[in-house]
């Protein structure tokens, strides 16, 4: 695919061929690779993995400047789920939606048949990225006699017409799809038990995605109004832009134009926690993929992540990963 990526003022700042490698995605057994780049806005790293019309892929990326991104669409055709764990940017299903914000911790099922896609990639530092691709011909196979949801997307792929799980907004990555990516990009299975359980693993999260739609229809959607929901919202932006020095439930509250009642039990509905439980999540799974990348001490990045002492970080961590952060890092 033919991709072009211009900065805020429209020059273009890289123009290059990337062609999906087709033999890859059918390989029987699982085929590897990792892919760095670095240009003066922004550089990235992407594992990925390939196996009988899958593709599993993560990645972090650091922008340095505003940035828009093109590309044509492969000629391989693909379903993509994807579960962004950190940062935020703005992209569009054509023929669904013009305009998909996705932020921290949300997730969504895409396909996108033909036409050019568009990105927008506002400068910021760590965006961590989880996708699995599924080629059409497999999803179609996955999607039948599974359900009314899959079997209604099934139907736009099958006729070639853009589909998404949810246009209305993105959703919340669960505690339950976080464990999962953790598994799938820290497995240790090899050869074919290795793609046994990756297999597996992307069965298990598209139940997740279909069974969280399923949900949210019947239980929670229909319980928020548009404007509690756009509050909600506009609190959890709030709450993650001051994760040092938190407000108050109270102060949250009256910045976000909502009461309090309504508050905590809408954090409750839309992402199956309390209010200070996300921001708990939010700091942990930031503060390990700091770890991760190694450029920090652990001082430097319970601080950064809002913790009031490094053993109070550690042992949060602990709880919530079953390994302590000095592990993690060694």
């Amino acid at each position: 695919m033919a991709v072009v990526i211009k900065n805020e003022a429209s020059d273009i700042l890289l123009q290059e061929e990337m062609d999906f490698d087709v033999s890859k995605l059918w390989s029987p057994t699982i085929s590897e690779d990792v892919k760095t780049i670095s240009y003066d806005f922004g550089n990235a790293t992407f594992n990925s993995l390939y196996f009988d019309g899958y593709h599993l892929g993560h990645g972090t990326a650091h922008i340095y400047e505003n940035l828009q991104i093109f590309h044509t669409k492969s000629t391989s055709q693909l379903v993509d789920m994807l579960f962004l764990q950190r940062g935020s940017f703005n992209t569009g299903v054509d023929g669904v939606t013009d305009h998909l914000r996705f932020s921290t911790l949300e997730h969504n099922l895409l396909y996108t048949p033909t036409g050019d896609e568009m990105a927008e990639v506002e400068k910021q530092d760590d965006l961590n990225m989880f996708v699995i691709s599924i080629s059409t011909d497999r999803f179609l196979s996955l999607a039948e006699h599974n359900g009314d949801l899959l079997g209604r997307i099934a139907e736009r792929v099958a006729g070639n017409r853009p589909a998404i799980l949810d246009q209305r907004h993105n959703l919340h990555i669960t505690p339950r799809m976080n464990a999962i990516i953790e598994e799938v990009t820290h497995c240790s299975f090899q050869g074919g038990l290795k793609k046994l359980f990756l297999q597996s693993k992307t069965l298990e999260l598209l139940a997740l995605q279909c069974s969280q739609v399923g949900e949210g229809r019947q239980q929670k959607e229909n319980k928020l109004s548009a404007s509690d929901r756009e509050r909600l919202e506009y609190a959890r932006t709030v709450l993650l832009a001051n994760m040092q020095q938190p407000p108050t439930l109270g102060q949250l509250a009256r910045l976000a134009g909502i009461n309090e009642f309504k508050l905590k039990n809408g954090f409750r509905q839309l992402y199956n926690t309390t209010v200070f439980g996300y921001l708990s999540d939010y700091r942990l799974e930031m503060a390990k993929e700091m770890i991760r990348d190694g450029r920090k001490s652990l001082t430097a990045i319970a601080e950064e992540a809002g913790f009031s002492s490094l053993p109070h970080f550690s042992t949060a961590f602990r709880k919530k990963f079953g390994v302590s952060p000095s592990r993690m890092k060694h």
